[in-house]
């Protein structure tokens, strides 16, 4: 039977959003997030398709699913970096360059419909949200929202004349190596003066607290490729996402006199007790997965660490990494997880490695000329 390619509608989008749960059923590291959230990120009401536009493909083979693809379109990313970019994400496809193919020919076909010359991807709708395609590291388990996927999807994506635009590095810090003492000794001479300070997040004022973050982060990512800056929507979206999780060893600020000069975001591997509920809660697993929560994770991600242009060079890079080390011993990890820094950031690369980490895993962003 021929390749069969569908355009879904908003009806279709539970069965766009279960695929990879089908495809890797069994797989000894994929995990999938939760489907509701994965629904939630996709609906049309969520804050980012107010500045964006999708389309869902799905393949099917011999009558069964086989593949799935979304092109996108965001607008706000090239009204920032003055572009004509579009993009593909939520790649899941069976060993198969005809599927593969029939789907990007429609993703592409759409996108350069739209005006758009070039194409970037996967992005999952975009560098704000997980992003990259694995291309090393297969052989270890996800961290909580870094992407998973088997190494022929490589193949499938440069067969389809995507090549490489840029590597996003994790790298991996174990907790028993301590913090290096010659930086202790920068910590404590940036410290004395008393100008520069730690604060652990108070729940209770979480949204003041990601209003500082939303400043911090636009700020310090500014001029790193790719970022686009987040609205008030889309952090009162983090804010729902992360409150129920939050605890005040994950969220902390480095202050100078004051002022909010950095931020450091850390979580536990939720994934370890995402992997045994496929996608879904319900009267089976609930409890096992209530006492994976509770049980503590001897693994966790620095999902973000920034710091403010006119604040960098003075330490607080280390100040934070720091913390982290500290937070993450408390917790008794065995290792952290710091993901993901571009790979032609040496200023940060240089740090997070004179800390002590190692790169353990490397993601991809293709592009493709159209």
């Amino acid at each position: 039977m021929p390749i069969e390619l569908r355009e879904l509608s908003e009806s279709g989008t539970p069965a766009f959003v279960g695929f990879p749960y089908e495809l890797f059923k069994g797989h000894p590291y994929w995990v999938g997030e939760l489907k509701s959230e994965a629904r939630r990120l996709l609906s049309l009401a969520h804050p980012f398709w107010r500045h964006g536009e999708r389309k869902l493909f799905m393949a099917f083979k011999d009558g069964k699913p086989a593949g799935r693809l979304a092109a996108v379109l965001n607008h706000k990313h090239n009204a920032f970096h003055d572009e004509k970019c579009g993009f593909f994400g939520f790649f899941d496809c069976i060993d198969d360059r005809e599927v593969s193919s029939a789907m990007f020919e429609s993703t592409l076909k759409w996108l350069k419909s739209s005006g758009m010359d070039k194409v970037r991807g996967p992005v999952n709708p975009s560098t704000n949200e997980t992003c990259g395609l694995l291309i090393e590291g297969f052989d270890s388990p996800p961290m909580v929202m870094t992407p998973y996927n088997p190494a022929y999807y490589a193949a499938l994506i440069e067969a389809a004349g995507f090549a490489k635009a840029k590597d996003l590095y994790a790298f991996q810090a174990f907790t028993k190596s301590g913090f290096p003492e010659r930086m202790e000794k920068i910590v404590a001479r940036m410290t004395r003066a008393g100008k520069v300070s730690l604060e652990l997040v108070d729940i209770r004022r979480i949204k003041e607290a990601l209003a500082d973050l939303k400043e911090i982060y636009n700020s310090a990512w500014e001029r790193n490729w790719g970022f686009v800056p987040m609205s008030d929507e889309e952090i009162d979206e983090l804010a729902r996402a992360l409150k129920p999780l939050l605890k005040p060893e994950y969220l902390y600020f480095a202050r100078v006199d004051g002022r909010a000069a950095g931020f450091v975001l850390l979580l536990p591997d939720f994934n370890i007790a995402l992997k045994g509920v496929s996608g879904s809660l319900n009267p089976l697993n609930i409890l096992p997965f209530l006492y994976r929560l509770a049980v503590p994770m001897r693994r966790g991600r620095l999902l973000a660490l920034g710091v403010k242009k006119e604040f960098r060079g003075r330490g607080v890079e280390l100040l934070l990494i720091k913390q982290a080390f500290a937070s993450a011993a408390s917790m008794k990890w065995e290792y952290g997880d710091l993901s993901w820094t571009l790979e032609d950031n040496d200023r940060m690369n240089n740090v997070i490695a004179a800390a002590g980490g190692k790169v353990y895993k490397k993601f991809r962003i293709y592009e493709k000329t159209i």
